[in-house]
């Protein structure tokens, strides 16, 4: 395990460096959700798992998140896809590399697609843990976790979690952002996986993203939540049979 800092525009990112035991290997950089960092449980099990399918990991904090910089009231999702390109310069060079992969939980996951639409030339594939692909819809409709608001007159901050306080560039960013443009740009291999008892955020989103790509492999897992703690053998065997495959066209 190699503890590394990266930078992105003066922001230190927190990152951690993981290999298995192959001279050169593929890489997946791995993003954590909103509210989350880079040793969640379940990040850490799915980074594992990849270990042993033989990728390497590279997984972060982003901005406002973990013991990265940034505060959590200025984070947007342009700041995210900034991020991870920055932590994608990085691994590019990485001399043991052989093909990078992006993969991302729930905000995380949506970053990934849309970092994965902005450079499908550079990245292989994209492996989506219950992504959050209505977080731009819901910020144009004016609902965010539940909780309205004005779309046309945006608060300067809303407390869309409870004791955490969001500035109102995030809901700006997000209504901007069409996350279908970037699904079209993407020819590569995507796997989602994505409970049928998320709480928080609904498997048709999943279900429907599916249909958008070119190339899906969609895996339901059934009774599972959104933080993937119900049944987590059932996500890491999905994760597993997915990887490699993929490793062995490498």
């Amino acid at each position: 395990m190699e503890e590394l800092t990266l930078m992105d525009d003066g922001v230190q990112l927190s990152a951690i460096l993981e290999r298995p035991a192959a001279e050169r290997c593929p890489l997946v950089i791995v993003l954590h959700g909103f509210t989350s960092n880079k040793e969640k449980f379940h990040t850490v099990a799915a980074c594992r798992t990849m270990r042993e399918a033989g990728f390497a990991t590279l997984r972060f904090d982003l901005y406002g998140h973990g013991e990265s910089g940034g505060a959590f009231r200025d984070h947007t999702l342009y700041k995210w896809i900034s991020n991870t390109l920055a932590v994608l310069d990085y691994a590019r060079t990485l001399d043991f590399v052989t093909d990078i992969y992006l993969s991302g939980h729930s905000q995380g996951g949506l970053t990934a697609a849309l970092a994965g639409g902005m450079a499908p030339d550079l990245i292989k594939g994209l492996i989506l843990r219950a992504p959050a692909f209505m977080i731009p819809r819901c910020a144009r409709e004016g609902s965010m976790l539940g909780r309205g608001f004005d779309p046309l007159h945006i608060p300067a901050e809303a407390e869309i979690v409870p004791g955490l306080v969001l500035g109102g560039n995030y809901i700006r960013v997000a209504q901007t952002i069409h996350v279908e443009e970037a699904m079209d740009r993407f020819p590569g291999p995507v796997l989602l996986i994505h409970g049928d008892a998320d709480e928080v955020v609904p498997v048709a989103e999943s279900v429907e993203a599916a249909r958008w790509y070119q190339d899906c492999r969609l895996a339901v897992i059934p009774g599972e939540s959104h933080h993937f703690d119900r049944f987590p053998d059932k996500t890491q065997a999905v994760l597993r049979e997915w990887l490699k495959a993929k490793g062995s066209l490498t």
